[in-house]
């Protein structure tokens, strides 16, 4: 009798065991469904990432992120299409740097004001002449001379502009570039001192492909999608659509009045936590792990901003008053006045040093001015060959003279 109970027990154990795993295998199968029915936002797939990322990292999640080739061209519709409902902003995001990043050489006001631009540099004789409504790049030694028309400006010239130039069918980049500093000419950032063997390495340097990509990426909209790099059909400069992606579904469905789902199929970087957020706009003006891999040291590195400035000590676990975007509107041309600043600099730090810190102003006050923060606490740094001095967006109590903090 206990034989015959004890079986039916076990009977009923398995029995039981199955039933659990088939009812957790239905869960599982339901949340699957569930997630493929509703779709992760680009949003909401990078609200969860809370460390900083290298940007090729960033490539490979969900959602958009600039420089993403994975849209076909076709849903990109331009900034004309933005301005129909985004006027205002459209026609200012326009005046900025961001969105003269590139122009096609015959469009740059640089090369357009200038007739002629030279420089001797060891052996070789450097020109740019305008030639028919064209630009022509030469290099020339005691015997000989090489020349191309250039293709690309890519820089507005605030500090520099540097140009691209095709040759036997491959993308190379100019051995000089253009200094506003000084008006003229100088050895292009990254390109060695050493002088080059030959004209053709003299004139500049071929562009691999894949950091061809990442030029035109950074400079120009549209330039890599799921059809390839096609610089063709690329739009100049960095418009809406680099940062908000592709604008062709939004369009429609606001059109049609879906205003929900067409907010939806935009992407709004502002959504972002501030780690991915200050990652976001380093995707071009390089993460802290960008430049970590890049083994990037010296005062060349001033130039990444996103990077300097999760080096600094306020940075912490990141605060969304210290991202990109709480002190430049990417919508705004880039305000130089220093005490347009203060107000952002006095959202975390108290204003008197009798006040205590807190969560809201955890910062202590400056015992020095109220005023003008970011004069002392953001040095002006001067990269040396590229004739002029970057703001440091590493914040720190700056003491002349000392080593310049990597």
């Amino acid at each position: 009798m206990a034989a015959l109970f004890q079986a039916e027990a076990t009977r009923l154990a398995k029995m039981n065991g199955r039933k659990w795993f088939s009812t957790v295998l239905s869960v599982l199968l339901l949340g699957l469904c569930g997630l493929l029915a509703h779709p992760q936002t680009a949003a909401q797939s990078q609200k969860k990432v809370e460390t900083p990322m290298a940007t090729d990292e960033r490539l490979e999640a969900p959602g958009w992120w600039p420089t993403k080739a994975a849209v076909s061209r076709q849903d990109f519709v331009g900034t004309a299409a933005c301005a129909r409902c985004h006027a205002k902003r459209t026609a200012s995001q326009l005046t900025t740097p961001m969105a003269q990043a590139s122009a096609p050489a015959n469009g740059s006001d640089i090369l357009r004001a200038s007739d002629h631009l030279s420089l001797q540099l060891g052996p070789y004789a450097y020109a740019i002449s305008r030639s028919a409504g064209n630009s022509v790049y030469s290099v020339s030694d005691a015997s000989n001379s090489i020349s191309e028309p250039l293709a690309w400006a890519f820089g507005l010239g605030n500090k520099g502009q540097t140009y691209i130039y095709l040759r036997n069918g491959f993308y190379y980049e100019s051995r000089l570039s253009f200094y506003k500093t000084i008006q003229g000419l100088d050895l292009t950032t990254g390109h060695g001192t050493k002088t080059p063997a030959n004209l053709e390495d003299a004139l500049g340097r071929l562009i691999d492909p894949d950091t061809l990509r990442r030029c035109f990426g950074c400079h120009t909209t549209a330039s890599t999608t799921t059809e390839g790099f096609d610089p063709s059909h690329l739009m100049p400069g960095v418009t809406c659509e680099a940062c908000h992606g592709p604008g062709a579904k939004h369009m429609d469905l606001m059109d049609e009045e879906k205003t929900a789902q067409g907010r939806l199929a935009i992407f709004n970087p502002r959504r972002l936590n501030p780690i991915a957020l200050v990652d976001f706009c380093g995707a071009c003006h390089r993460t802290l792990n960008d430049v970590y891999e890049m083994g990037a040291t010296g005062v060349a590195n001033v130039r990444f901003q996103p990077y300097r400035l999760e080096n600094s000590r306020c940075w912490g676990d990141g605060d969304i008053r210290l991202t990109c975007i709480a002190c430049h509107d990417p919508h705004q041309p880039l305000v130089h006045d220093s005490a347009a600043y203060d107000e952002k600099c006095l959202a975390c730090h108290t204003l008197t040093p009798a006040k205590s810190a807190t969560l809201d102003r955890p910062g202590k006050a400056c015992p020095v001015d109220k005023k003008d923060c970011v004069t002392c606490h953001m040095p002006r740094v001067t990269v040396p060959n590229m004739h002029a001095p970057f703001t440091d967006h590493r914040i720190r109590i700056f003491r002349p003279g000392a080593p310049y903090p990597d």
